[in-house]
């Protein structure tokens, strides 16, 4: 006797095309109509008291300095603030790190309503967002969080994400956080399908990915974290051909992987040259990149009432930019491959431009990142798409950038990019993403941008 092999199709060939319905809906019956997200908003704003205080870091409770600096919690747990020493060619330097090597979930859990997919989104205070408040992933959780390490409440909707009992999985992938305030840190980014009637919760609604994108459009509305898992979803755009076919775009990023030498090691946080370790923070000795400084934090919602950490802090606004031209009438976006001391794997897809303008702007134009000066003197009319956005508020106070499409002219599209630089389409880049490690965080806000603020490109 034999036994039949139930074979399963590689690919869900209906998942983009309802994506694609899910992005053209904006007005829906079954979610939250788009009209009354402000009042929603506010309302959730006011049903919890919120506080956050900044606290000299010999003050967290809870949190000390190891015999060499290295700023730790009492559990051992949640994560570290070390020294790394990052050289990269020729290039070498030193600076504080956040060391936490557990994988974080950050899910997003979808439902058709009506024909139309809509996901659970939440109203998710983070000490380090402007203004607090911000529409998260359904569930947002390192691993100490969903575990109990700070016997807290448990993480709401956890198992659609986890366990035998979790709902059918649309996209799961092991991403980066930033590579230049992180060590080797992975999140799972997880969209999980469900049919399950669930138990409603004021914090949570249901919204559209076509409500989703008009939300983007606005500056610190949808956090990092949602940005990321939505940059992921397996979508397919129709484009008639690229620049470069998938293969060499494949080869040339292989090859600048392997071109860079990227070394790192650990070393005691006090031992970290040009860096000044205080009692009150931890600064650059020219008061450049970032600070940590300590928070007391009050949030009514969370799964801890109160607690105390240490947060980096930048100094100055960021820019994260890209270039965007038609080629053939394909759009295409200029990434650059970008070596970080953090990353797992040498270097990572990025924007066109990621940095902090301030910390150049004493150098002569020759010394600064490649196409910076282009994309801060461009006019308006060449900016498709402008906002600031923060990065991850659990870890980085006000850590916040200004993300721009800027339309490149014929005469700087026909140039040869610098080395390092190559034109891609929206849709490699959106399936590079359905795989960890090929795209910074940075790109994938940028990518999320692109996929679901319509018209854009």
């Amino acid at each position: 006797m034999t036994i039949a092999t139930r074979l399963a199709e590689r690919e869900d060939n209906r998942l983009p095309a309802r994506l694609a319905r899910s992005l053209r809906t904006i007005t829906t019956r079954a979610g939250l109509p788009i009209e009354e997200f402000d009042s929603w908003f506010a309302e959730r704003r006011q049903a919890h008291r919120f506080a956050v205080e900044r606290l000299p870091l010999a003050k967290l409770q809870g949190w000390s300095s190891e015999p060499g600096g290295n700023l730790v919690h009492h559990s051992g747990r949640f994560f570290r603030v070390e020294g790394l020493h990052v050289t990269v060619g020729a290039r070498e330097w030193q600076q504080p790190i956040i060391v936490q090597p557990e994988v974080g979930i950050l899910g997003i859990l979808a439902k058709e309503f009506d024909g139309v997919l809509h996901f659970l989104m939440q109203a998710k205070m983070e000490p380090g967002n402007p203004g607090l408040l911000q529409l998260s992933p359904t569930v947002q959780a390192t691993h100490s969080n969903y575990t109990g390490v700070h016997r807290g409440a448990g993480v709401k909707y956890l198992d659609h994400f986890i366990g035998p009992g979790r709902g059918r999985v649309l996209t799961d992938v092991l991403q980066s956080e930033h590579g230049s305030w992180f060590l080797c840190k992975s999140n799972r980014n997880m969209i999980a399908e469900t049919t399950d009637d669930l138990p409603p919760d004021d914090d949570f609604r249901w919204l559209t990915l076509g409500q989703i994108g008009t939300l983007l459009q606005r500056d610190h509305v949808v956090n990092m974290d949602a940005r990321s898992v939505l940059a992921c979803a397996p979508t397919t755009r129709p484009e008639a051909g690229a620049l470069h076919s998938d293969t060499d775009l494949l080869s040339w990023f292989t090859m600048e992987r392997a071109r860079h030498d990227v070394r790192v090691r650990r070393v005691p946080l006090a031992d970290v040259r040009d860096w000044v370790l205080t009692d009150e923070d931890i600064r650059h000795r020219d008061n450049r990149y970032f600070r940590v400084t300590g928070v007391s934090v009050e949030a009514g919602n969370r799964e801890v009432t109160s607690w105390m950490q240490p947060l980096f802090e930048p100094v100055g606004l960021g820019l994260c930019a890209f270039l965007v031209h038609r080629f053939g009438g394909v759009p295409h976006v200029l990434v650059h491959a970008r070596a970080e001391g953090g990353f797992l794997d040498t270097v990572e897809l990025g924007p066109t431009v990621q940095c902090t303008p301030e910390n150049y702007a004493h150098l002569p134009e020759h010394e600064r990142p490649p196409f910076l000066d282009l994309v801060t003197r461009v006019g308006t009319d060449r900016i498709r798409y402008a906002a600031e956005h923060s990065e991850e508020g659990g870890r980085f106070l006000n850590a916040t950038s200004r993300f721009l499409l800027v339309e490149a002219s014929e005469a700087e599209a026909a140039d040869e990019p610098p080395p390092g630089f190559t034109w891609v389409t929206p849709g490699q880049l959106s399936s590079l993403s359905r795989h960890g490690h090929y795209l910074n965080v940075q790109a994938r806000t940028l990518l999320a941008v692109a996929g679901l603020c319509q018209g854009r490109l």
